[in-house]
């Protein structure tokens, strides 16, 4: 009777296992374009922009976009560099006004240095994303700078040290999918096109040159819409005769999650807003964010309601205004698998298609009214790519795909309007392989053969729970989160000056956090890279040290090695080694 429940037991798992890699198997043929990103911003701060950049265009690119992430758990990080790391600021998720506010006025802080070195900058972007990435959000660098390298000869770094270090950063921003966006700044002419074009053509950007300010709201338009899959609207351009003029906004459905109108001139403007029922609008209100600098301003719709919306732009006489938009949608495309897994040429495969918004498909046929859809298909031995045209029904699109050869090919389907557009990942049709069949079994051996199988099978199934356990133990600990938060507080040793308490929310991790990402990944403090902590039993924390920090606990040194144990209000000291300073950690709950 035992034999039988383990038997069961077993089959349960097998049972699981198959279902959980059909899910996989499933999610993988939708569109995996989430509408939040990690973003580094990447700035060149050495002695050259005085020329380069002489108007602080790169200040003004990096607040419109942060002016543009949204509010619904955008993250974004930024490193200073000239031949070092001058500032930098670890991946921090974007909740509020006071949130972007808050980093632009860092932005705000920043001095220059006497050397570039531009593998320093981008290398540690890198490192930015690897430490603080989330698996649903989509990552990009944007690097400003004009792309020259100007070395100290007084240290021992080479162009050929550099350009080794920037080859590896190039390597692992492609394996990793990070896109590096660049935008040369050249209002000396001394832009170095090379470089840029190579980093932003193997990564998977784009490369983008500017020499004043007019340009931001294009370039950065394009670079949001391009890696969430939007398309940038122009909707006007007036001269400005120093009254209201009228734009038309068309909201075309209720799936929009924001609208960002930029409007660019050579003066500041005064705008309106007026919604779909001509209800004025104010701005800014709690739907709509407003900011303006020198050289733009923006206007963030939150969730507008379709219609028609007009703004009202009044500009300086015979000043020239442009406006464009973009759209985010929270939309993906998901492709049906189809049922059959053995292919031949000649077999008709049905393909279905429709959006989805958080996991549910999107019943509106207003959305799916101006949509075109295509299937495509890439003849993967010999690189043919072609087009199927899909029928859009009001609720996704439908096709068929006839097998031409006997050969392995890649389908996906995209979907676009003149807004946006999402495209699912790609599914393998393998029709190269014929199955073998089986020979008879010899009737001789009839007898023995079914008793190797029930021993093999047991044996199979003894492993697969064996395997399913771990494989459940391992998801669930990786997908473990925190609770509470660390108050951090920073000591020099050797002047007794302190940092004033920070307080770090583990809430956005799961599974493990270093002690470095907690210090926002300080430079001089990468010794802490070695200290861990994981999620405990109990709303505690485990801490690890694998390196040569020395954690104190209660006055005393302890071995955390192999984990020690933090209750709500333990204090714990960190001592450093390679500088003289030392970190206080409150756990609070």
């Amino acid at each position: 009777m035992k034999v039988h429940k383990y038997a069961a037991f077993f089959l349960l798992c097998l049972l699981f296992l198959h279902s959980l890699l059909l899910t996989d198997s499933a999610a993988a043929n939708i569109s995996t374009d989430a509408q939040k990103m990690d973003a580094v911003l990447v700035v060149d701060v050495s002695n050259s922009m005085k020329d380069s950049d002489k108007n602080k265009i790169s200040s003004e690119a990096m607040k419109m976009f942060i002016d543009m992430l949204s509010k619904n758990g955008d993250k974004v990080g930024m490193v200073a560099y000239t031949d070092q790391i001058i500032r930098e600021k670890a991946l921090m998720k974007i909740g509020s006004d006071a949130d972007k506010t808050d980093f632009k006025k860092y932005i705000d802080t920043l001095s220059l240095g006497a050397y570039t070195d531009i593998a320093v900058g981008v290398s540690e972007a890198v490192k930015i994303l690897d430490a603080g990435k989330e698996a649903d959000h989509t990552p990009l660098i944007i690097l400003l700078t004009d792309g020259n390298n100007y070395l100290n000869p007084n240290s021992d770094r080479t162009e050929e040290l550099s350009g080794k270090e920037l080859d590896e950063a190039i390597r692992k921003s492609k394996s990793e999918g990070y896109p590096i966006y660049t935008i040369g700044l050249n209002a000396d002419g001394t832009l170095n096109k090379t470089i840029l074009e190579k980093l932003s053509g193997e990564t998977g950007g784009k490369f983008f040159t500017t020499t004043t300010a007019d340009d931001l709201p294009r370039i950065l338009s394009e670079i949001f819409a391009n890696h969430l899959k939007l398309k940038v609207i122009p909707i006007t351009n007036l001269t400005g005769n120093g009254q209201f003029q009228d734009v038309n906004i068309d909201i075309p459905n209720n799936s929009v999650m924001e609208a960002n109108i930029s409007i660019t001139s050579g003066n500041p403007i005064e705008a309106k807003l007026f919604s779909p029922d001509g209800k004025e609008i104010e701005i800014p209100s709690d739907d709509v964010y407003y900011s303006k600098s020198k050289a733009y301003s923006l206007i963030k719709l939150i969730k507008p309601a379709s219609g028609n919306w007009k703004v009202q732009v009044k500009g300086v006489q015979k000043d020239k205004i442009d406006i464009n938009m973009v759209f985010n949608y929270d939309l993906g495309l998901r492709l049906v698998d189809p049922a059959k897994k053995n292919y031949k040429k000649g077999d008709i495969i049905a393909i279905q298609s429709f959006l989805e918004s958080n996991g549910q498909k999107v019943e509106s046929p207003e959305l799916y009214q101006s949509m075109g859809a295509k299937l495509i298909v890439n003849e993967i031995a010999s690189g043919t790519v072609s087009e199927i045209p899909l029928t859009n029904d009001g609720k996704g699109f439908n096709g068929e795909f006839i097998i031409p050869e006997d050969k392995q090919y890649e389908i996906k389907v995209i979907a676009e309007d003149n807004s946006f557009f999402r495209e699912t990942n790609t599914f393998i049709i393998d029709a190269s392989v014929i199955a073998a069949s089986s020979s008879p079994v010899k009737e001789e051996n009839t007898k023995d053969v079914p008793w190797l199988l029930y021993v093999l099978a047991g044996i199979g199934f003894l492993l697969l729970g064996v395997l399913v356990f771990y494989i459940l133990s391992f998801i669930k600990k990786a997908n473990k989160g925190f609770i509470g938060q660390i108050v951090v507080e920073i000591r020099d040793e050797d002047t007794g000056e302190k940092t004033t308490p920070q307080y770090r929310k583990l809430n956005t991790f799961k599974g493990k956090i270093k002690l470095h990402q907690l210090l926002q990944l300080a430079p001089e403090l990468i010794e802490t890279e070695s200290v861990i902590l994981v999620p405990g039993k109990n709303d505690t924390l485990t801490l690890f040290n694998k390196g040569e920090v020395i954690i104190e606990k209660a006055g005393r040194a302890v071995d955390a090695s192999k984990g020690i144990t933090i209750k709500k209000n333990d204090r714990l000291k960190a001592k450093l080694s390679k500088v003289n300073k030392s970190i206080s950690l409150d756990y609070l709950i």
